[in-house]
């Protein structure tokens, strides 16, 4: 293999270790069939000093008899160590990441019986950070099958329980449970809320509602989701009801900020043809966010087109968020545009600002659960990335309530309601807005 090949594959698996989400690390039943890549990373994973791995590996075979096994194995391989790995083979210092003394290598193919095509190993981590296991093929143009069973996990307490979930994420089902509990709470307040102001309630408040009893679900499915992976390392069907409910509240939370921002319910009870063709987009590509999310979460950075369906989720998502934009700015104008014309629609125009902080709060909505996020993720210790989980819920909480509260049902509905003293001062302001253009 050429210095500037495994750079290369090197430099690839980089990528990827920057674009993997934190991830659960459950037991992982992997194929691989004649692949010829010299570096294929499985899943990422914190250890603390009491950290196990199990790696079975069966029906192994090559493409060639003749071969050099000492260049084939697996190996654990930390974020950081990887620049230092590539800058010693840029160096010449080594030719393979086998070689590396920097790397933790596993297994080394070169202690196979002659003949054999499988074997068990059993690997203790005391040293506490967080690593990717890694299968290395340092022999060009070979091509290697083998089917592979991968346990990480970490012994907790004075029983030694283990704990599939990495260290930095254990805490997590206690976490979605929590908030799963606060949406749940939130339901019953709206549903109370509806029952009072029943006389003032429009269709998209029975939508709002929806929203969140499907968030709330999606939470608590997520949270037996990751609470099953934390004690068997499996999820045991409840990732089926999680990527469902995902599904549903991913899908009915863009056409609800697509409702709100034309204005739908609260000023008129139809939708244009534009604002159709919004929904009609965002829903597709909530289907193909959707499965990508299942693809990428099952089959793990091993899969050839991981990458990929990364790249499409995060375009799909990227699509969808400046999409449901669009209806509130077009409200936004029409509204300009009518006061000009309308006195009403002056007193409307300045009673709708809230929309006009409605379109500023979902830019700061998607930019925090999608840039800050992220930032996030990338700098904080492995120890403690929870904490991105829990900035991003509290974000959509805040989201949440500032939508109910703003959008509730009222009795003189602030956006609707027009009087003599209320349309002079809005004549007033539009007039100041012109001159302050000008």
């Amino acid at each position: 293999m050429s210095s500037t090949a495994t750079v290369t594959a090197l430099f690839l698996v980089v990528v990827v270790l920057a674009f993997i989400s934190t991830t659960t690390a459950e037991i992982r039943f992997t194929e691989i069939r004649s692949d010829p890549r010299p570096i294929i990373p499985f899943d990422e994973f914190g250890f603390t000093h009491n950290g196990r791995l199990e790696l079975n590996v069966s029906k192994l075979s090559f493409s060639s008899t003749d071969l050099d096994l000492s260049k084939l194995g697996f190996f654990f391989c930390t974020r950081d160590s990887w620049l230092q790995v590539l800058q010693q083979i840029e160096d010449g210092e080594i030719a393979c990441a086998l070689q590396s003394n920097i790397i933790k290598q596993v297994y080394s193919f070169n202690s196979l019986s002659k003949g054999a095509t499988r074997f068990d190993h059993y690997y203790p981590q005391s040293d506490a950070d967080q690593y990717t296991l890694v299968f290395a093929n340092c022999l060009p143009q070979l091509k290697v099958s083998m089917n592979v069973r991968s346990a990480m996990y970490n012994l907790e307490g004075k029983s030694k329980t283990r704990d599939y979930l990495s260290a930095g994420i254990t805490i997590l089902p206690r976490v979605y449970f929590l908030f799963s509990l606060i949406y749940f709470t939130l339901a019953g307040t709206w549903i109370y809320l509806l029952y009072k102001k029943r006389l003032t309630v429009f269709g998209i408040h029975f939508f709002m509602l929806a929203v969140v009893i499907l968030k709330a679900l999606n939470l608590l499915c997520e949270a037996e989701d990751k609470s099953y992976i934390k004690r068997t390392g499996t999820a045991h069907g409840w990732d089926v009801l999680f990527y469902i409910f995902s599904f549903l509240k991913g899908i009915t939370l863009f056409t609800l900020i697509v409702l709100i921002g034309t204005g739908w319910s609260f000023l008129k009870p139809y939708l244009q043809d534009k604002e159709k063709k919004v929904l009609m987009i965002v829903i597709p590509l909530q289907v193909v966010a959707n499965i990508a999310q299942v693809v990428i979460d099952e089959s793990g950075p091993y899969g050839q087109d991981w990458v990929t369906w990364k790249q499409v989720f995060l375009l799909v998502d990227v699509i969808c968020c400046c999409a449901i934009l669009f209806p509130i700015v077009w409200s936004i104008k029409n509204l300009r545009e009518a006061a000009r014309t309308d006195g009403k629609a002056a007193v409307n125009l300045m009673k709708l600002t809230l929309f006009r902080q409605y379109y500023v709060v979902v830019i700061c909505y998607i930019y925090f659960t999608r840039v800050v996020v992220y930032a996030l993720e990338t700098i904080t210790s492995y120890k403690y990335l929870w904490t991105s989980v829990v900035a991003a819920e509290l974000a959509t909480l805040a989201f949440y309530v500032f939508t109910g509260y703003n959008f509730k049902p009222e009795a003189h509905n602030p956006y609707l309601a027009v009087d003599d003293d209320d349309e002079e001062a809005a004549s007033e302001q539009l007039k100041l807005e012109d001159e302050f253009e000008l």
